[in-house]
C-alpha cells in the first residue's frame, strides 16, 4: 500500500488536535491523580498506602502495554489502535467519576491506563504520516509543547476543579473531550500500511514481566519494602528481560525493537533520552522538598516555583521542533542538555537563603535546555527507524521516557534514605550528572548524521 508524504491541509490540522487533545489527557491524568490522593483517600475510607494505587495501577497499566500495543499498531494500522486506546480511556475515565470504593476506582484506573497506553504507542508513529518528512520536526515540537504544557497545567488543574467541586470530576472532564476526539480521529487520522508479522504473545507476556516487575522493585525502594522482596522482583525482572531479548533476536519485527537499537544513532538517542528523563524526575521529586522543607513555602509556592521549568520547555520546545528539521539532533540536543546540566549544577550550588529571581533563573535555564533537547531527540527516533517499524520506534520514545523517570524516582528514593541532611542537594548533582552523561550520548550522534 503506497502511502503520501504526509496529509494534504486542513485534514492534517484536524489529525494533530485529536491527536494532541488524546496526548494532554493521558500526560495530566499521570499528574492530577497526585493532587487528589487525600482527598479521595479520606472519601473511599482507603489508607495513604491503599490509596497509592490509584496512581500506581495507571502507570504500571501503560508501561507494560505500550511495546505490544506498538507492535499491534504495526499489525493492525495505528489508527485503528489509537482509535480504540481513546475509546477505552473515555470509558475508563467515565468508570473512574461513577467509582464509589477503591478496588473499583483502581479497575477503572486499570482501563484508563490501557488506553493511555494505545494513545502514546502510536502516537510517534502517526506523527510520520501526518506530517511531510520534511516537516516532521514540527508536529514532533508542537506534540512536545502539549506534553510539557499538561505537565505545567496538571497541578493547576486539580487544585481548581477540587476547588470548586469534587474528585470524581478530575476525571469526567475527559469523557466529552474524549468523545470529541475520537469523532475527529474517524475522519482524520491517516491509514498506514501494515505488517504481517503475527502478534508474539510470549514476548507480551516476557515484557509485561520485565517492566512491571522492575517499576515494583523500584517502588520498593521509595517504600522502604523488605530488601529481599525487592531483590527476588529485581532478580526476576532481569530474568524475564534476558528471555525477552533472547526471545527477539531471533524475529524479524520484534516487539522490543531490537532491531532499531542495532542503528546507532537510535540507540545514542534512546540512551540520551533515558538519562535526560532521569534527570528531569531526579530535579522534579527532589526540588519541591526543598522549597517547602528549606525555604518553607507553602504547596502554592512551591507550585509556582516549579512552574518556570515546564513553562520555559513549553516556550522552547516547538522552535526547537523546526530547528530540527534543518540541523542534527546531536547539536541540538548535546547543546540543550549541557545547558541543563548547567542549570542544574546552578540549583546545586543555590546558597543558603536564595532570592525568588535566584531560583526562577535557574529553573528556566533547565527548561529551556530540556526543551531544546526533547523535540530533535523524538525526531531523530522515529525518522531513523524503517517507515515500516515506526510502531516499534513511537513504542521505545514513549517506553525511553518511562525507564528514564522511573531510575530518577530510584535514585532519589535512595538518596533521601541514605543521606536525610543533604539529599536535596545530592539529588540535584546527580542530575546534572545525568544531564551531563545524556549530553555526551547526544554529542556522539555526530559521527552518525551529515
Amino acid at each position: 500500500m503506497e502511502v503520501s508524504d504526509g496529509l494534504a491541509v486542513p485534514q492534517r490540522y484536524w489529525a494533530m488536535l485529536t491527536v494532541t487533545l488524546a496526548v494532554a489527557m493521558a500526560v495530566l491524568d499521570g499528574a492530577i491523580a497526585n493532587i487528589a490522593l487525600p482527598t479521595i483517600a479520606v472519601d473511599v475510607q482507603a489508607t495513604p498506602a491503599e490509596s497509592i494505587w490509584v496512581v500506581n495501577a495507571y502507570q504500571l497499566m501503560i508501561i507494560i502495554c505500550l511495546l505490544p500495543l506498538a507492535s499491534l499498531g504495526e499489525n493492525f494500522g495505528y489508527r485503528k489502535v489509537y482509535n480504540i486506546g481513546l475509546a477505552v480511556f473515555t470509558v475508563g475515565s467515565f468508570g473512574c467519576a461513577l467509582s464509589g470504593s477503591l478496588p473499583i476506582l483502581i479497575a477503572a484506573r486499570v482501563l484508563q491506563g490501557f488506553g493511555a497506553a494505545g494513545i502514546m504507542s502510536v502516537n510517534g508513529a502517526l506523527l510520520r504520516y501526518i506530517y511531510p518528512r520534511s516537516h516532521l520536526g514540527r508536529g514532533i515540537g508542537i506534540n512536545a509543547l502539549v506534553v510539557a504544557a499538561s505537565s505545567a497545567l496538571g497541578p493547576t488543574v486539580a487544585s481548581g476543579i477540587l476547588s470548586l467541586t469534587s474528585w470524581p470530576w478530575l476525571f469526567a472532564v475527559n469523557v466529552p473531550i474524549g468523545i470529541v476526539a475520537f469523532a475527529i480521529a474517524l475522519r482524520s487520522l491517516p491509514i498506514n500500511p501494515r505488517t504481517q508479522h503475527p502478534f508474539d504473545g510470549a514476548s507480551a507476556v516476557l515484557n509485561a514481566l520485565t517492566f512491571g516487575l522492575l517499576v515494583f522493585s523500584v517502588d520498593g525502594l521509595g517504600r522502604s519494602d523488605d530488601l529481599w522482596i525487592q531483590a527476588g522482583e529485581f532478580a526476576v525482572a532481569l530474568l524475564a528481560a534476558w528471555g525477552l531479548v533472547r526471545r527477539q533476536l531471533s524475529l524479524a519485527s520484534p516487539l522490543l525493537p531490537v532491531d532499531l537499537l542495532r542503528i546507532p544513532v537510535f540507540r545514542l538517542s534512546i540512551c540520551t533520552s533515558i538519562c535526560s528523563f532521569a534527570a528531569q524526575a531526579l530535579a522534579f521529586v527532589s526540588m519541591p522538598f526543598y522549597f517547602h522543607g528549606s525555604l518553607g513555602r507553602d504547596a502554592v509556592a512551591t507550585g509556582l516555583l516549579m512552574t518556570p521549568w515546564p513553562l520555559a520547555t513549553a516556550i522552547v520546545a516547538p522552535i526547537t521542533g523546526r530547528l530540527s528539521d534543518r540541523y542534527p539532533s546531536g547539536l541540538l540536543g548535546g547543546l540543550g542538555l549541557v545547558l541543563l546540566a548547567f542549570g542544574l549544577a546552578m540549583l546545586a550550588g543555590l546558597p543558603e537563603q536564595p532570592a525568588t529571581f535566584d531560583v526562577i533563573w535557574r529553573m528556566t535555564v533547565c527548561g529551556a535546555g530540556f526543551g531544546l533537547f526533547q523535540a530533535p531527540n523524538n525526531r531523530t527516533m522515529l525518522s531513523s527507524a524503517p517507515r515500516e517499524r515506526s510502531g516499534g520506534a513511537s513504542g521505545m520514545v514513549s517506553t525511553a521516557r518511562l525507564l528514564g523517570q522511573t531510575t530518577g524516582v530510584a535514585i532519589a528514593s535512595v538518596l533521601f534514605g541514605v543521606f536525610p541532611g543533604r539529599s536535596t542537594t545530592l539529588a540535584v548533582a546527580a542530575a546534572a550528572g545525568m544531564a551531563a552523561t545524556a549530553a555526551g550520548f547526544s554529542l556522539l550522534r555526530l559521527q552518525h548524521q551529515k
